[in-house]
């Protein structure tokens, strides 16, 4: 079977620090405008552009890949890897099944790959073989979410902070949150609970100036310390990952701010050391979870995705599969055609030319049924190259006697 003309050049978090993902990273204008300009470099292109990934697939480049992607994206040869034909298909599927993931079975790729697809339509960069590729890509991660565990339970421990959350309330919309910190991992509590729907954020830190740009960014409301009794008394939850070398939440002050609510506080403690004193824990009315808990859940589901990654691979491999029987019928459909449309020309080229020749003078009659005879004498030798345009093994030898597009 004839390997599909695909070609993939990408970098990745398995091959690139985080600086170089940064400069290669493309959204919104600027990427439809970079895949307008790829319209012509290649019959088609697609291009990934995640905080993990910067991966270009094109049909038929019209040169080295390599020099492309660093035209169009940078110059990262040590970084960037390449692969072809039924490699680069099997790296998309794998990629949107979430087997190429930092955090395995993670399940914002399979939204990221269906964007890009969406941007080249937009951009009038792609064309069959690449929506065909990209549609069945997502059904198979579609597949592979629905038919195996590879998704279930959170894989970090933000993400698990969040979700052991929303166990408790069931639905955080309309729910207001109190984040301590503004490092990394608050950054990522504050993902997570904005895709969830929490309707209020504070973002407390000591340093105001920290939390006043992390807030902006997730539309909350900054905090210093001195606000931390107003937001204790308004929140619902509490998720403390400061950097700081002591409780930040003591139990004296939880008790006096219980006092003030008619309802239970629920606190969960990821800093480490702990930002929120134990004792806090025993106090009615308040709910508190540390971070051995989290881990203990993040390692079991972890284990639990690790154990359906054959499942994944075979579905992975079903969805290949079903993409390489498209292509072939793909390229026997579009032999075909090429076939008609060369006859097609045969015809009109050899009538036009008998008319202007030895059968000129003839009534328009005349020239009508000399026009069928001709196409009747054609229609052997057509329906003869249609038979073996369906034919793979002699399809290469066919080809180079058939028009290109």
């Amino acid at each position: 079977m004839a390997e599909p003309p695909v070609h993939l050049v990408g970098l990745s978090h398995k091959t690139a620090p985080v600086g170089v993902r940064e400069c290669v990273a493309v959204t919104g204008a600027r990427l439809i405008a970079l895949l307008a300009e790829l319209r012509k470099e290649a019959d088609e292109a697609v291009l990934v552009s995640t905080c993990n990934r910067s991966e270009l697939y094109l049909v038929r480049p019209r040169r080295d890949p390599l020099a492309i992607y660093g035209d169009h994206l940078g110059r990262y040869p040590e970084y960037l890897y390449q692969k072809r034909g039924r490699q680069a298909l099997g790296h998309l599927f794998r990629v949107a099944a979430g087997l190429d993931s930092l955090v395995v079975g993670e399940a914002q790729i399979l939204g990221q790959v269906r964007e890009a697809l969406f941007a080249a339509r937009e951009a009038g960069s792609t064309g069959p073989i690449l929506e065909q590729a990209f549609q069945r890509a997502v059904h198979t991660g579609k597949r592979a979410r629905s038919e195996t565990a590879i998704g279930a339970g959170a894989v970090s421990v933000a993400y698990a902070a969040v979700d052991l959350a929303r166990s408790v309330f069931g639905d955080l919309a309309g729910r207001t949150a109190l984040v301590l910190g503004a490092g990394e991992m608050a950054e990522l509590v504050l993902t997570h609970l904005k895709d969830l729907g929490v309707s209020r954020i504070f973002v407390l830190n000591r340093t105001r100036e920290r939390a006043e740009k992390l807030a902006a960014r997730f539309g909350g409301e900054a905090c210093g310390m001195e606000d931390l009794p107003r937001a204790l008394v308004q929140a619902d939850i509490v998720i403390a990952s400061a950097a700081a070398p002591h409780a930040v939440v003591r139990a004296d002050r939880v008790r006096r701010v219980l006092a003030r609510r008619s309802r239970p506080l629920f606190l969960i403690d990821i800093g480490l050391p702990r930002n929120i004193e134990p004792g806090v824990g025993r106090l009615p009315g308040a709910y508190l979870y540390d971070l051995d808990a989290l881990e203990t859940v993040v390692a079991r589901n972890l284990e639990n995705r690790r154990a359906e990654l054959p499942r994944v691979e075979g579905i992975v491999e079903e969805g290949v599969a079903d993409y390489l029987e498209w292509y072939a019928g793909h390229r026997a459909r579009d032999r075909i055609r090429r076939v008609q449309e060369a006859f097609d020309a045969l015809y009109r080229e050899e009538l036009s030319r008998l008319l202007r020749g030895p059968l000129a003078g003839l009534d328009p009659a005349e020239a009508a049924a000399v026009g069928r005879r001709l196409r009747r004498a054609l229609a052997r030798a057509e329906h003869t190259l249609i038979l073996l345009a369906k034919d793979e093994g002699v399809a290469e030898r066919l080809e180079r006697y058939l028009p290109r597009s």
